[in-house]
C-alpha cells in the first residue's frame, strides 16, 4: 500500500525575523495560491506597536529602558508562543539593520528542536554560518521556502 499524505494537512510555521518588508506577506500569500493548509504564526508586526506595547498595556514609563524592557517581555512571550506552538520556523535575515531578535529567534527554535529554514541574501553566507548549521535549509528566495512547505505538505 501507498501512502499519500493528505493536501488537508495542517502545518504550523512561524515567520521570525527582519521586519523591513512584506516578506511575511509574500510567504502566506504563495502559501494560499499553492492551496496549502498552513497556520502561520508572527511577531506583532507593527513595529510601534510592538515598542509600546508594554506602556500602553501596563502603564508609562519615564525612562526609555524601562519602557522597552516593558514591551520585550509581553513581546517575548507572544514570540515563544508562537515558536513553541509550531511545526517549522522560518527565520528571514533581510539586508537592512543589524537582526539581534532574528537571530535569537533562530537560537530558541533550534533549543526547542524546531525545524528551521532560514531565508538571506548569498552575502550573509559566513556572517550566518553558525545559524545556517543549525537549518534544515537554508534558502535565498522566500518562494524556495514555500517550495519546501508544499513539498513536505503533498
Amino acid at each position: 500500500m501507498e501512502f499519500s499524505p493528505s493536501t488537508h494537512s495542517i502545518l504550523s510555521v512561524y515567520l521570525a525575523g527582519e521586519i523591513h518588508s512584506n516578506w511575511r506577506d509574500e510567504i502566506v500569500e504563495q502559501s494560499l495560491a499553492r492551496g496549502l493548509n498552513i497556520a502561520f504564526y508572527t511577531p506583532e508586526p507593527i513595529h510601534e506597536a510592538s515598542d509600546e506595547c508594554g506602556a500602553v498595556i501596563l502603564g508609562a514609563e519615564e525612562k526609555d529602558f524601562w519602557k522597552d524592557h516593558k514591551s520585550a517581555k509581553i513581546n517575548a512571550m507572544r514570540i515563544r508562543t508562537g515558536i513553541e506552538r509550531s511545526d517549522i520556523v522560518i527565520v528571514k535575515f533581510g539586508e537592512k539593520y543589524r537582526q539581534w531578535n532574528a537571530a535569537f529567534d533562530a537560537g530558541y527554535a533550534s533549543a526547542l528542536n524546531k525545524k528551521l529554514i532560514v531565508i538571506h541574501p548569498a552575502e550573509f553566507n559566513h556572517a550566518l554560518k553558525e545559524v545556517d548549521a543549525a537549518a534544515l535549509a537554508v534558502c535565498d528566495e522566500n518562494a524556495q521556502a514555500v517550495d519546501i512547505l508544499e513539498y513536505i505538505l503533498r
